[in-house]
């Protein structure tokens, strides 16, 4: 779960982290009396859930309230990448001497926390690690030892921060870490993280992400969780589906997040695009299939919906009877294409025929007729 810009800050700056001073804008007129109380030139950013903002146009300048007005009517109801823009975060603009990229994050490899570090702040990490990989530091946090001061020892000296100035980037570099533990977060970056004209280290931007299985700890945070989620992303959660929205138009149902991949990747093999991903688990009910039919067939970029099933724990004839019924029910015409083998499976497909369904034994000769379907 992604939080966005000013909700990362306001937690470092709740840790004792140095942000701009700055408060979110619904309104442009709200935006200029934000501007009239920081009372000098301020930086407009779209409170969006995606990267790139500020090549993507999402970053403004301001010198003067009447500005930000200006600003603020031109971003509040703009789609940048998709997103519509709902939210501004004005806040005073900084001078800046030099940025720095600093982040914590997992290491799944390692099994490990890491800290990257890089004097080339404001640039994405990937295209960091690809143009300069001399200029990124990894340092490895041991799990059972747990944040070392001389972690920041190391980290200024990459950067060439003085241990004197740079604002205490141990306490930043210590706070990550409680910040990280206290929110069971995957991902805490400052990026960039700004050296001042003045001196001292401060945050001008800050993203934080939550691992989606610990939401059950965080109560303030389980009703944002599906914000960032597609409609279809979020009506599948609500029915306790594993979902994931891709961009092809055939829709895949399966049971078993293996067999679920492997239908995905059969479909790509023979020229067609999944639109999904939809694993109904093992031991399916009628219901539960129902409901997983009835939500493709609603899903306006699924032309030809296909149904692979291999039934242990799963009947194939309670899937049958769910795929029957989400069609007297969904009142929506589209091609069904079923693979369908194992537990009473002579069961399943009689009711299928009934319907009018053919029920195939190889998935090959499914996947084909599906990417068949969807090119008409």
């Amino acid at each position: 779960m992604k939080l966005f810009e000013y909700e990362a800050k306001n937690i470092a700056k709740a840790y004792g982290i140095r942000v701009p001073r700055g408060e979110v804008a619904k309104t442009p007129t709200e935006a200029r009396e934000i501007a009239g109380r920081i009372g000098r030139g301020v930086v407009l950013k779209a409170q969006i859930l995606v990267g790139g903002r500020g090549l993507a146009g999402a970053v403004k300048f301001a010198e003067k309230p009447s500005d930000a007005y200006e600003v603020a009517n031109r971003l509040l109801g703009s789609k940048i990448r998709g997103e519509e823009v709902k939210m501004i975060l004005v806040e005073e603009r900084i001078c800046v001497a030099k940025e720095h990229y600093l982040s914590l994050t997992v290491d799944r490899s390692a099994r490990t926390l890491v800290y990257l570090v890089s004097s080339l702040g404001g640039v994405e990490v990937e295209d960091l690690v690809k143009k300069h990989p001399d200029k990124l530091l990894k340092l490895s946090v041991d799990p059972l030892t747990g944040y070392k001061h001389y972690y920041s020892r190391v980290a200024g000296e990459f950067l060439g921060v003085a241990r004197g100035g740079g604002g205490n980037l141990d306490h930043i570099m210590a706070t990550m870490y409680k910040i990280m533990r206290d929110y069971d977060a995957e991902l805490v970056e400052f990026n960039p993280l700004a050296l001042e004209c003045g001196g001292g280290l401060i945050a001008l931007d800050a993203k934080i992400v939550i691992d989606d299985n610990s939401l059950y700890r965080h109560p303030e945070l389980r009703e944002k969780s599906t914000r960032e989620l597609a409609i279809y992303e979020q009506k599948a959660r609500e029915l306790g589906f594993s979902y994931i929205e891709l961009d092809g138009n055939i829709g895949v149902i399966a049971n078993g997040a293996g067999l679920t991949m492997a239908t995905m990747d059969t479909i790509l093999l023979y020229g067609g695009k999944p639109a999904n991903f939809l694993d109904i688990g093992g031991g399916a009910s009628r219901d539960r299939v129902k409901d997983a039919v009835k939500l493709l067939l609603s899903h306006p970029n699924v032309k030809v919906l296909l149904i692979n099933i291999f039934g242990g724990i799963t009947r194939c004839d309670e899937v049958a009877w769910g795929i029957a019924e989400a069609l007297e029910e969904a009142h929506i015409s589209k091609p069904i294409v079923v693979r369908m083998l194992g537990t009473n499976e002579e069961e399943g497909r009689k009711i299928l025929l009934e319907k009018g369904l053919k029920v195939y034994n190889e998935i090959d000769d499914a996947v084909a007729k599906a990417v068949e379907l969807a090119e008409v």
